[in-house]
């Protein structure tokens, strides 16, 4: 009897350095569609909402969307199935939704109502109107809210990078380094006027805590993505952003509370009700799957 090694086909379903190469594709791609797209707006001049530069402006928001398609077409070419931590949309999955998207809003509303409390300003239903009719309607504002930030990033954040991280890092860590990644995506939009950025000002102590409270709210997101899948984490992205506009979340106050309160949140949620839990899988022992099985030869 012998004993050789003979290559055994098998489904590629992990390959780490894959995913190392897709998570520094992606970047390469969502960074840069998106800044070169928003560096245009800001050359052109103008507020993002002109004429001229809506319409680049919008496009650079489609950047990591874009970086998830080219990456969907590379995994098909590559036979590689979908990563272990990609959360499929299923009945059981969508009953996350309404409920994370209440406690998503539910955060922003008491954080303004906590900052008004500490001498901040004064939530009104006029500026929520006012939003609404400068958008021109309520179609439009609602249209506008999920094309322009939800529809355009979650599919390439939450959908392709985050089931790629969480494969070797846990959830706090992808977490933490996809917020702190997603805060430094956001960056050129203090630079290209008619933003919510650029009116908040980078070097201000609301542009800055906006900057940060990205990474607890790209946590609570990510647990979205975790429960509900994609469409969990379009709607509680969806949920902030309208929230925070129609609220007219701004003031520095606000925000240093939104992050505390995102924050506890996220944590109480994962201590009380963390999603099912996937085991990571080391670089050595995918190193080791990867070896061709021993094949016995009579």
């Amino acid at each position: 009897m012998t004993t050789s090694h003979t290559t055994a086909f098998r489904p590629q379903s992990f390959r780490p350095q894959s995913y190392r190469s897709d998570l520094t594709l992606f970047l390469a791609l969502a960074f840069g569609v998106s800044w070169s797209a928003w560096a245009a707006a800001f050359a052109l001049g103008g507020p993002a909402g002109s004429a001229a530069a809506s319409g680049i402006h919008l496009f650079g928001a489609f950047g990591p969307l874009i970086a998830a398609l080219v990456l969907r077409v590379r995994r098909g070419r590559r036979g590689e199935s979908a990563p272990a931590h990609v959360v499929r949309l299923g009945r059981s999955t969508l009953v996350w939704a309404p409920p994370l998207v209440a406690l998503a809003s539910g955060t922003i509303c008491v954080g303004s109502l906590l900052a008004q409390a500490a001498g901040g300003p004064t939530p009104s239903l006029e500026h929520a109107q006012d939003a609404v009719r400068d958008a021109g309607g309520l179609a439009a504002f609602v249209g506008a809210m999920l094309i322009g930030g939800p529809l355009g990033e979650e599919p390439g954040w939450r959908g392709t990078v985050h089931p790629r991280m969480r494969a070797t890092m846990g959830r706090f860590q992808a977490g933490l380094v996809l917020g702190a990644v997603w805060a430094v995506w956001h960056l050129p939009l203090f630079f290209v006027d008619g933003t919510v950025q650029h009116e908040l000002g980078l070097t201000s102590a609301s542009g800055v805590l906006f900057a940060v409270s990205i990474v607890p709210m790209a946590m609570l997101i990510g647990y979205a993505y975790e429960r509900g899948g994609i469409v969990a984490a379009i709607a509680v992205h969806f949920a902030i952003n309208v929230t925070m506009v129609l609220l007219d979340a701004k003031a520095a106050e606000t925000h240093a509370l939104l992050l505390g309160l995102q924050a506890l949140v996220t944590a109480l949620l994962l201590a009380f009700a963390p999603p099912p839990t996937l085991p990571r899988t080391s670089e050595a022992d995918a190193a080791a799957r990867a070896e061709p099985e021993p094949a016995v030869h009579g």
